[in-house]
């Protein structure tokens, strides 16, 4: 059975980013997004590590992510699954909660799996009015699905507060990692720099960002090639940029996060105005 994914976005929805694949071996890492993850799925199952277990998600659910959450994903079952997702940006969807509900705070999603074949079919039908070009439907039905979700499955996002001496060098560590991504220091020297042990600020870091500091800077890297992609840098040019060795290294590790290889990723952006 093939894989095949299409991630484009549509100038008409400003910011939200659209997925169409089908995917049988497929594995993604643990990653986040700065966007919501909204994955309707059409068949199959897929499963996503998400909050300290595995998430199961069929035909007909729904698999939700909040910004900056950790998580991963594979097929649930021998044929993989086929699904159609929307990547609405935070401010979005603050937008549409503090008009259609009565959510107060950062909104957010409570449960990542809900079993809903109506949203699913908001989000594919999302999917077909950005291909056809329909600016009005997509638009819409893009707000209709969202306004849906929150009122069935929506609540405050609890705000990661800096407290503990923990969280406050596994923060500033993160800083320094922003700061050298093309050139990070070593766990050992970032730990003396901060004036704490190795391991001490690696429990420290993943207790406060859900994943070690390799994996992170990984998936800051990721983040940072796809900023430089979607202004018109290379992918050779951007692999080195952000601190891989070479294209290769960006491709392994663009497409076990985005779902599709950074070429074709860029491709789809230049021809946003183009319907299919």
């Amino acid at each position: 059975m093939n894989e095949r994914a299409r991630h484009w976005q549509y100038d008409e929805l400003p910011g939200v980013d659209l997925l169409r694949a089908r995917y049988v071996r497929k594995t993604f890492v643990r990653h986040t997004h700065e966007n919501f993850v909204i994955a309707a799925i059409a068949d199959g199952v897929e499963v996503f590590h998400h909050g300290g277990g595995d998430q199961y998600a069929g035909a007909g659910a729904l698999a939700l992510v909040n910004p900056d959450t950790p998580h991963t994903g594979r097929a649930g079952v021998p044929e993989g699954w086929r699904y159609g997702a929307v990547y609405p940006p935070v401010d979005v969807v603050a937008e549409i909660a503090a008009e259609t509900t009565t959510l107060r705070g950062t909104p957010g999603f409570v449960s990542p799996v809900m079993d809903d074949p109506y949203a699913v079919g908001l989000v594919h039908q999302v999917l077909r009015a950005a291909d056809e070009g329909n600016a009005l439907a997509a638009d819409t039905l893009l707000r209709v699905a969202v306004t849906r979700l929150l009122r069935l499955n929506g609540g405050p996002i609890p705000r990661r507060e800096v407290r503990t001496a923990g969280a406050r060098i596994a923060a500033r560590a993160r800083g320094v990692l922003e700061d050298r991504m093309a050139q990070p220091p070593t766990l050992e020297r970032l730990a003396a720099d901060l004036g704490t042990s190795p391991f001490a600020l690696l429990r420290a870091f993943r207790d406060t960002y859900g994943m070690p500091p390799h994996a992170w800077l990984t998936d800051a890297r990721v983040r940072r090639a796809r900023q430089l992609l979607d202004t018109g840098s290379t992918p050779s040019e951007a692999a080195v940029t952000v601190g891989f060795t070479d294209q290769p290294h960006l491709n392994r590790h663009f497409s076990r996060m985005v779902g599709v290889p950074p070429g074709a990723y860029q491709r789809e952006r230049k021809n946003v105005q183009d319907p299919r």
